[in-house]
Formats: C-alpha cells, sequence, structure tokens
C-alpha cells in the first residue's frame, strides 16, 4: 500500500512539475496547426448533423471546486475554448477534416466525476475520466487506451502506467503519437491501427499499444487510413482549448 501510495504522489509531483517547466510544443515546434480558430466553431460538426447539439466556442471556463464541483460553466458564446453546453451532455463532436498518421496535443478540463475522451480516428479512444487519486489503474481510467466491447464485456485496452492526473477543474493535457491502420491496394487490412507514444500532463503513460478495431463507443465507420478526430460530449461536462496537430514525426525515445 505504502509503495503504490507512493507512485501516485510521485507521478502527480512529476506531472505537476512537467506541466510548469516548458511551454507546450505548438508554440515551440515547426509544423503545429490548431484545431480552433480562436472564436467559433468552424471545422467541427455534431456526429448527428441532422439533430441538435449544444457545444459552444467560450471565452472563459469557470469551475467552483466549493459549491459546484460536478459541473463547468463558461463566459462568452465566442472565444479560444470549447465546452459540450450548460448541461454537459450533448453529442459528440467531429472535426470535418480527416487524418492519417498524425501527432496530437490537446488540452482539456473536466470537473469532479466527469467523463469524456479523445477519439484518433473517430474510433480509437484514449480515455478523460475523474481519475484523480486511483491507484490499480484499469482500463477504464484516465489515459488509457480503452478497452474493446465484446459479447457485453470488455476486451483488450491498455491501462497507463501512471496516474498523471491533476485535480478536477484544472487544465490538463495530452501529447499523442498515433499511427493509422495500413491497407493494401485491395483494401485489405495489413497492420493495426497503434498509439505510438501517449504524453499525460508531461508524464509517459502509454508506448506503442496495438488497437485491432474501434474502442466502445466509437463512431459508426470503418476502419480507413484517414479518419476525423472526435471528442466525446455525451458523458458529463468538458471543456478543450489548445487543440493542435501536426503529420507525424520522429517519436521521443525513453
Amino acid at each position: 500500500m505504502f509503495r503504490r501510495s507512493l507512485l501516485l504522489f510521485a507521478g502527480v509531483l512529476v506531472a505537476t512539475l512537467g506541466l510548469w517547466a516548458q511551454d507546450a510544443p505548438y508554440l515551440t515546434q515547426e509544423g503545429w496547426k490548431p484545431l480552433l480558430n480562436g472564436t467559433n466553431l468552424e471545422g467541427w460538426h455534431a456526429m448527428d448533423p441532422t439533430k441538435p447539439h449544444e457545444w459552444v466556442a467560450a471565452r472563459g471556463i469557470r469551475f467552483d471546486r466549493m459549491y459546484s464541483p460536478k459541473a463547468l460553466s463558461f463566459v462568452g458564446s465566442a472565444g479560444d475554448r470549447m465546452v459540450n453546453g450548460k448541461n454537459g451532455r450533448t453529442q459528440n463532436f467531429v472535426t470535418d477534416q480527416k487524418f492519417g498518421d498524425i501527432e496530437l496535443y490537446i488540452e482539456w478540463m473536466i470537473p469532479k466525476g466527469a467523463n469524456s475522451g479523445v477519439y484518433l480516428h473517430g474510433l480509437y479512444e484514449i480515455q478523460i475520466l475523474d481519475s484523480f487519486g486511483s491507484q490499480d489503474l484499469t482500463t477504464g481510467d484516465c489515459a488509457a487506451v480503452y478497452h474493446r466491447w465484446i459479447n457485453n464485456r470488455p476486451v483488450g485496452g491498455s491501462a497507463p502506467k501512471v496516474n498523471a492526473m491533476l485535480a478536477p477543474g484544472n487544465w490538463q493535457r495530452y501529447h499523442i503519437w498515433f499511427r493509422a491502420p495500413r491497407f493494401d491496394a485491395s483494401g485489405k487490412k495489413t497492420e493495426n491501427a497503434r498509439f505510438l507514444l501517449v504524453m499525460f500532463n508531461g508524464v509517459e503513460v502509454q508506448r506503442d499499444v496495438e488497437v485491432p478495431e474501434g474502442t466502445r463507443a466509437h463512431m459508426e465507420i470503418p476502419e480507413a487510413a484517414t479518419n476525423p478526430l472526435m471528442l466525446q460530449g455525451d458523458h458529463g461536462p468538458v471543456a478543450f482549448r489548445n487543440i493542435y496537430w501536426r503529420p507525424l514525426g520522429e517519436i521521443p525515445e525513453r
């Protein structure tokens, strides 16, 4: 028990130090492109465009740890943040653009008890969950490669190596290196998708994780060489900012 507690403390401490140690990569490296334009939600659409959604571009996000610890509120109807409405339960949100191999940087905030996810290619999820303080990490915890769902039970997935989560109400960050599945000339898949590296608040939590098919609650689209990014919006309040991408490049060594 003491050893697990020590590891947990070390992971959070390293994450906290890493968060403030340097600027985000899109500020210090070449080739990054934004997926938020700083004003509105152009470039994004609801998973079902025929139905309404509650996503809002906002200039600021509020979290009241004492009186409303399970909620987020927002200020303004235009800005460089994106939040899933007043109720925190709406349709998933999808990029208009499609991507192949990609390096993704994304910052997010949730309140206490909330749940969301970042789906590469709309199919393969890196979990967002209030796992602050958790010790025995599973494929359902924050920063996990989420499991598939087969015959009403979880299959596969990859638990995070360490709990690097800050307390709810803080901005947190994922830096993801993702390799798309490969297909031959006839369209047959020859290689599965892979999360080559996932950094959570500056801490390595996943490396070289193969994903044979879409994880639970993925978009109803086929695996392909290119597909969109999806953010889960129907599991609780979540806000996003500073979403940047670039073509996949060199993977950092351990």
